[in-house]
């Protein structure tokens, strides 16, 4: 069975007025160094009558920068791509495959501010100094997703990791930055990850499909393997079925779109659609 999938993803924005829109922030496209495989990549833009330039973020990000002159009633924002999500041994990896080395690790270790709530949450995990950091951060990160029931939350924003934990449930944004605040905490660089997920999924009649989701989980730097993607939805490490568009110190930075907009009531709609491609 061929590993390639094409990839749709269309965000539609309707506005009640015509309205002003002020610079918007595009990061929908994957990040340099990744190891999925990107064959191919498109992104369309309506209405017509914008001005748009790529830029390179201060993390590395490819991010395209829109601008509009008219008003808008409307905006939407259209991904395409087809990817190789043939499953890879995350652990395999070695630092000259991890990309992205030139940006200072400076960026990611700030020292993180942890309530009583999130130390006593790690005290539960003894980690001892024999050299296996990635052994201690593999079971915290199988601990948040056993704790932490996924829930899904369409408002914005992410919860603070004391709130995640208080709750016993949140997003993938919301236990993705516990574990990144936890990280840096115990004195790794660790950031925010936001991008797509395509994995299986059983139909009621029985049939196997494809879904894809826009997804967040926490990257942590290991010496001599570099970074590697912690899922704390699934307690697993990412592979070749995440497929990373932004990361960022915090989770604001890495949202697919921001901008400025006039005051308006505004309402949004995503879809997404995947297939295996068959050769």
């Amino acid at each position: 069975m061929s590993s390639h999938v094409t990839l749709l993803h269309k965000t539609c924005y309707r506005y009640d007025r015509p309205v002003t829109m002020g610079p918007q922030t595009i990061r929908l496209r994957p990040i340099e160094g990744g190891r999925t495989p990107i064959e191919s990549y498109g992104l369309q833009i309506n209405p017509t009558g914008f001005h748009l330039k790529w830029e390179r973020d201060l993390y590395g990000n490819n991010v395209a920068c829109v601008g509009f002159l008219n008003q808008l009633t409307h905006f939407d924002i259209e991904v395409s791509l087809v990817a190789d999500i043939a499953f890879y041994d995350p652990l395999l990896q070695s630092i000259q495959m991890a990309g992205q080395e030139d940006i200072c690790l400076d960026f990611f270790a700030m020292p993180a501010c942890c309530g009583q709530e999130v130390k006593d949450f790690l005290a539960k995990y003894v980690i001892k100094d024999d050299g296996n950091c990635l052994g201690h951060l593999m079971a915290l990160n199988r601990g948040i997703a056993k704790q932490i029931r996924y829930q899904r939350r369409l408002e914005p924003g992410v919860w603070s990791p004391e709130e995640t934990l208080r709750n016993g449930a949140g997003s993938c944004r919301d236990s993705a930055w516990l574990l990144v605040n936890l990280a840096r905490y115990m004195g790794h660089a660790a950031r925010f990850v936001s991008g797509y997920l395509i994995q299986n999924a059983i139909t009621a009649d029985g049939t196997e499909v494809l879904t894809a989701d826009l997804h967040a989980w926490a990257q942590i730097f290991i010496p001599e393997r570099g970074w590697l993607g912690f899922d704390t939805t699934s307690g697993l490490l990412t592979a070749g079925s995440h497929i990373p568009l932004a990361v960022a110190v915090k989770p604001e930075n890495a949202a697919p779109v921001s901008g400025l907009l006039d005051c308006c009531e505004a309402t949004f709609d995503v879809s997404m659609h995947v297939e295996r491609l068959f050769t």
